[in-house]
């Protein structure tokens, strides 16, 4: 599951604007790219990496961000 804030964060320390990622991932929607960031549907791992290496992310960044645990 993605953690929404940390990677809305990610995005914004990165200067990164929502064009810039959807032209990246090839997603075709602002709709589609924000139901994604909050957890409506899943990004595919194309996705992930396309959107780590925009924001520069390391690794463990990414599996934090893209791949967090939530307690139920």
């Amino acid at each position: 599951m993605t953690d929404t804030e940390k990677l809305n964060d990610a995005i914004r320390d990165a200067g990164i604007k929502l064009d810039a990622i959807l032209k990246a991932t090839g997603i075709k929607s602002y709709a589609t790219l924000k139901g994604r960031i909050n957890n409506e549907t899943e990004f595919t791992a194309s996705e992930i990496s396309a959107i780590a290496d925009l924001c520069r992310m390391t690794p463990a960044q990414r599996d934090e961000i893209f791949f967090a645990v939530v307690a139920e």
